[in-house]
């Protein structure tokens, strides 16, 4: 079978299953709060990573403990990244994604309605408004995920990271989890229609207690979280 024929069902499939579970998780929003019905929509998300032929393989979970918060920090390789992350972080967890995704059809709204945070990268301005709701939500109990390098990768390395994520945990009081994505780039390159089912790992580190975070400056947190999160990646 080509990778043009794989790919084709990959796209049709994906568009489909996501559809169908960012409808049903729509719906549940109606009904109850989000995190009421969180766990049954990261099962959902995983039965439609099985169904896509992806395997996902997670190590480090335990130690995420389920009575903190966190703000948790990936690499950001692809379009899946963010239905991994939301598939395999163990804890209840909002994240703040660029504006433009907001105005997606279905998804935009569903992204909207369970939480999550729009940032418009353009305006430091409306950039740094995202951060003070982002800290407000984590000072009420919900966790937080951001991309510290606000784009895809394009070659498969990280690219340079922004500052505002930093000044954003040292403001939270929280302490940080890096986390490491394996497999994505090889999966789906940005630059790429070709999807290749294959497999995934999503690594854990060791969270950074909030009171060394509080030590350190945005330069350094920036530094030891690029250090870990490069640990975590395995390459092909």
């Amino acid at each position: 079978m080509t990778a043009a024929v794989v790919s084709l069902y990959m796209w049709t499939m994906g568009i489909l299953g996501i559809g169908l579970v960012l409808i049903a998780g729509i719906v549940m929003s109606y009904l109850s709060p989000p995190r009421s019905w969180d766990p049954w929509f990261k099962r959902m998300l995983r039965v439609w990573f099985r169904i896509l032929f992806i395997r996902i393989v997670t190590e480090g979970t335990e130690k995420i403990r389920k009575d903190r918060t966190y703000v948790f920090m990936s690499n950001h390789v692809s379009l899946f990244d963010v239905p991994v992350l939301a598939a395999c972080i163990p804890v209840f967890v909002r994240g703040v994604e660029a504006d433009r995704q907001f105005k997606w059809p279905v998804y935009g709204f569903a992204v909207k309605r369970f939480g999550n945070i729009p940032i418009d990268r353009s305006s430091v301005h409306a950039s740094i408004s995202s951060i003070r709701r982002a800290v407000r939500k984590l000072r009420e109990g919900t966790s937080i995920v951001i991309m510290p390098e606000g784009h895809r990768t394009l070659d498969g390395r990280m690219r340079p990271f922004k500052k505002l994520p930093f000044h954003l945990v040292r403001e939270s009081g929280c302490d940080l989890v890096p986390v490491g994505l394996s497999g994505l780039f090889q999966l789906k390159a940005k630059q790429s229609w070709l999807i290749r089912p294959t497999r995934i790992k999503v690594k854990f580190g060791n969270p950074v207690p909030a009171g060394e975070i509080r030590e350190m400056s945005v330069e350094a947190v920036s530094e030891r979280t690029r250090d870990a999160i490069r640990s975590l990646i395995e390459r092909p």
